[in-house]
C-alpha cells in the first residue's frame, strides 16, 4: 500500500474520534476542525517514520493535544452565549447535561481539561494520558482529581455523575 493511500484510509477511520477530541478540547467546531488538520498535516509529514498504525493514531493525538495547548498559551478565543443550540440532537441524547457538562469542562484551567478528556472521553489509560501530556502519572491524576472537584464546585447539578 503506498504512503498516501495508507494515509487516507487512517484519515478515514479515526478523523471523527479526533474531532470529538478536539471540539472538547476547543470548545468551538471550526476550531476543532482546524485542530484536527493542523495534527494531521503533521502526522502525514512523519508518516514514514510511524511503524503501526496505533502509532499513528497515538503520534495525532498527541499532537493534537500539543497544539492546542501552545494556541491556550498564544491567545485566548472569546466565548459568546447564544441562544440557539447549533445542532439537532439524536435521539437519546441528554443535550442539557451535554450543554452543562461542555460549559462545566470550559471553565477548567487548561492541563485539568486536556487530563479529563483525555481519561475520560478518550479513554486513556492513566500512564497513556501522562504519556500524551508530557508529565507524570500522578501529574494526570492530580489534574483530574482536581479538575472534577473544580466542576463539582462550579456546576453543582454534575454531582451525581461525577461521584
Amino acid at each position: 500500500m503506498t504512503k498516501d493511500a495508507a494515509f487516507t484510509e487512517f484519515v478515514a477511520a479515526h478523523s471523527r474520534s479526533l474531532l470529538r477530541a478536539a471540539f472538547l478540547l476547543t470548545g468551538d467546531q471550526q476550531l476543532a476542525e482546524d485542530l484536527v488538520q493542523d495534527a494531521l498535516a503533521r502526522t502525514y509529514r512523519a508518516w514514514n517514520r510511524l511503524e503501526r498504525l496505533d502509532n499513528a493514531a497515538a503520534y495525532t493525538r498527541k499532537t493534537m493535544y500539543h497544539l492546542q495547548v501552545s494556541w491556550w498559551r498564544r491567545r485566548r478565543v472569546a466565548e459568546y452565549v447564544s441562544d440557539e443550540l447549533p445542532h439537532r440532537a439524536a435521539p437519546g441524547r441528554d443535550v442539557d447535561l451535554e450543554v452543562v457538562l461542555h460549559t462545566a469542562l470550559l471553565r477548567l484551567p487548561t492541563a485539568q481539561r486536556a487530563a479529563i478528556v483525555l481519561r475520560y472521553f478518550d479513554d486513556r489509560t492513566e500512564n497513556e494520558a501522562a504519556h500524551i501530556l508530557g508529565c507524570s502519572r500522578s501529574s494526570v491524576k492530580t489534574r483530574v482529581r482536581r479538575g472534577l472537584a473544580t466542576m463539582r464546585t462550579l456546576v453543582p447539578e454534575l454531582e451525581d455523575l461525577l461521584t
